[in-house]
């Protein structure tokens, strides 16, 4: 119990922060002016529902009476408040939406930024603590904001409504506003010890959706190696279990809903009759109007509903506060992921040289180490190619270099971050034109034949003719191959001309001939490269060789010089 209601505390203060970021950011000054005019107009809708009771108990009572002139007359005060309260209604409806859009455009900027600074995906990817991150930012985020406005403003007309009725139906009779006041009081309680488990259970549901989704999308995204490898079996069956749970969930979300509603539907039966049955009978004993009655059955409806948001929106409560608790542990995740997980590799700039200092690294599975005790430094000119017999080596130095957490200690000076490209055996282009892949600036200005030229001496000529030129946006992840993936980005190493290039067994990808001619491209213009890889005959392309052993001992070459 105090570790929920912990939780519940954790949550409402992150909720509370985020409404107060909203206020007081940029576009803050525009949210309290819609909000303003949402709060003017909510006062305007309920002040037209009180002249509409008192309307329609007019309009009633000349029916009884049989008195045509006030039945016209009150029939076109009707038409007047049912017109005016529609403009208002329409329009507090687009304020609201409005308010919500620029609320989730603020709140999904904010998390992008956290998302994509300082590699916190990375950390969040392979930490595995919080799970479907990209579900969370465009999902939760919206639900988070419309539906968050959706109940305060709820919460506010519930509050105007109480002030504007409250006279209404004590003057009718205090009774009837007595009743009221305990009906929704009971049936709030009862709501909520019923309904209580669908908090938990509807923030499991969603985690359970998004995990069976993106078991579907992996599905799509390697449809060929599937097939391929005849892995369709294996992924039904990992399929099936997650409907299985997912359904499971559902079960009992839909069990509890049940018996809620039961409850509410009862409950919300009884609002209609409770007031004929107590104003009734003075209407009987001729001492109130006939109208009296419909009038007191509007202003009963009104006041009850108000005091009983509880109950009429629990169940959207219940998912609102997954949300809320699933967004929450976003945010946190990535704001404590800023730090970065702790490490004992130090880095440090070294200018124009890559150097390892008493580096030692560990495997991620096991405390054996893969390298011991490196101590190099590859000044700017030197070539270097990185082998051996243990390839985790290779590929670990890879990552410790680049930065990614790594186990183990030591120290690595290495250049700032625009003179050290690190390009990944299995490279990443995203989505743009062919000038936006190979700049760093598309609006740097280089010429059409300079770019054509190069593509032309990586055998890239293709590849243009497949992009329809250099300003046409393709998705090259679908469109090249993995072979012309990593041509181009080669390419893209040329272009933003940086002092080193750390190649990761792109010898795997690139056939022998095609692996030489870039290499002496990037020679060719002053870049130097540190190639992880298998032994190069062509001993004119490296000027030194790190040779790593399999018990994490290591020789350096550097006779090729």
């Amino acid at each position: 119990m105090d570790q929920e209601k912990g939780r519940f505390k954790a949550i409402a203060a992150r909720f509370l922060r985020a409404v107060r970021n909203f206020f007081g950011s940029e576009v803050g000054w525009k949210a309290k002016l819609i909000f303003a005019g949402l709060v003017a107009l909510l006062c305007a809708v309920n002040g037209l529902n009180v002249a509409n009771s008192f309307v329609g108990r007019n309009f009633m009572t000349a029916i009884a009476d049989r008195d045509r002139a006030e039945f016209i007359r009150q029939a076109l005060f009707y038409v007047g408040v049912f017109a005016a309260s529609t403009v208002v209604a329409v329009i507090a409806r687009f304020a609201e939406e409005r308010l919500a859009l620029l609320w989730r455009e603020f709140v999904t900027r904010r998390a992008i930024t956290l998302y994509l600074a300082d590699r916190t995906y990375y950390r969040l990817n392979e930490s595995g603590e919080l799970a479907n991150p990209d579900q969370r930012i465009s999902e939760d985020i919206r639900a988070f904001t419309v539906t968050t406005l959706s109940f305060v403003l709820m919460a506010l007309n519930s509050s105007f409504t109480i002030l504007a009725f409250s006279g209404v139906l004590w003057s009718i009779t205090p009774v009837l506003f007595t009743v009221a006041v305990l009906y929704a009081a009971c049936g709030s309680y009862v709501a909520i010890m019923l309904g209580r488990p669908l908090i938990t259970l509807n923030y499991n549901q969603l985690d359970k959706e998004a995990s069976f989704r993106s078991g579907l999308i992996q599905v799509r995204e390697n449809a060929e190696s599937i097939m391929l490898e005849r892995h369709e079996p294996r992924q039904a069956a990992r399929l099936l279990h997650r409907l299985e749970d997912l359904v499971g969930n559902l079960r009992r979300i839909i069990a509890v809903n049940r018996n809620l509603g039961f409850f509410t539907t009862g409950y919300n039966w009884m609002i209609q009759i409770i007031p004929a049955l107590i104003v009734a009978p003075a209407f009987i004993d001729g001492e109130i109007e006939f109208g009296v009655i419909t009038q007191s059955a509007m202003a009963f409806t009104a006041l009850v509903a108000a005091f009983s948001l509880i109950v009429t929106q629990f169940q959207s409560l219940s998912s609102f506060a997954a949300v809320v608790a699933r967004l929450s542990s976003l945010m946190e995740a990535m704001e404590q992921s800023q730090t970065g997980p702790a490490t004992a590799i130090e880095m440090a700039g070294a200018g124009d040289r890559l150097a390892y200092e008493h580096l030692t690294l560990r495997s991620s599975t096991s405390s054996d180490p893969l390298l011991k005790d490196l101590s190099i430094s590859i000044p700017f000119g030197t070539r270097v190619l990185v082998t051996g017999a243990s390839q985790e080596a290779g590929l670990a130095l890879f990552r410790a270099t680049a930065g990614v957490p790594t186990p183990g200690e030591g120290r690595i000076l290495r250049p700032g971050a625009d003179d050290l490209i690190f390009l990944p055996q299995r490279p990443y282009l995203p989505p743009g034109t062919l000038r936006e892949v190979l700049l760093r600036d598309a609006d740097d200005k280089v010429s059409d034949e300079r770019l054509l030229a190069l593509l032309t001496a990586l055998d890239l000529d293709q590849v243009v003719t497949q992009a329809g030129g250099l300003d046409a946006e393709q998705d090259w992840v679908t469109l090249l191959s993995l072979r012309q993936l990593q041509l181009l980005s080669i390419a893209r190493v040329v272009m933003n001309r940086p002092k080193f290039v750390f190649l990761d067994r792109v010898d795997d990808i690139l056939t022998s001939d095609q692996l030489k001619r870039s290499l002496e491209i990037l020679s060719a213009n002053s870049i130097v490269y540190i190639s992880n890889g298998d032994v190069e005959e062509s001993s004119e392309l490296y000027d030194a060789v790190l040779v790593c052993g399999e018990d994490g001992s290591w020789t350096w070459n550097a006779s090729r010089r």
